[in-house]
């Protein structure tokens, strides 16, 4: 794990802490392709310069997002983000985490994507990828 990643997990109270943590090692083996960085102050991981997921702190818990994530057809991603295709869940606890689950997301997050990486060259609209 990128010791920057690993510094913002150490950073979380220990509840939260090794929630991140497994959170990090089930996405690093559903991407193992991925270029993953703490982008926008929390853990992102990337590929071939696009944001795929990422996970944050915030007061509800641990927020998972899935960058395409509102074309998964996913009912659990269910807080949508308004002006995007972000899709998200929150976690508080490791027990939470269903992994077949979270292997199934990072399956179709391979799958499908928005061009978040060109969005600013295309004046904020998005492209699909794949």
């Amino acid at each position: 794990m990128p010791t920057d990643i690993a510094a913002y997990n150490a950073s979380l109270p220990a509840k939260h802490r090794v929630l991140c943590e497994l959170l990090a090692a089930e996405i690093d083996k559903g991407l193992p392709k991925a270029e993953r960085k703490i982008w926008h102050a929390h853990p992102v991981w990337f590929l071939d310069g696009n944001p795929i997921v990422g996970y944050s702190a915030q007061k509800p818990g641990i927020r998972l997002m899935f960058w395409s994530g509102a074309d998964f057809g996913e009912e659990a991603l269910n807080v949508l983000g308004a002006k995007f295709k972000d899709a998200s869940i929150f976690y508080n606890d490791v027990d939470e985490v269903k992994k077949t689950v979270l292997k199934r997301w990072l399956k179709k997050a391979r799958e499908i994507q928005w061009d978040y990486k060109n969005i600013v060259k295309r004046k904020g609209r998005l492209e699909r990828l794949t």
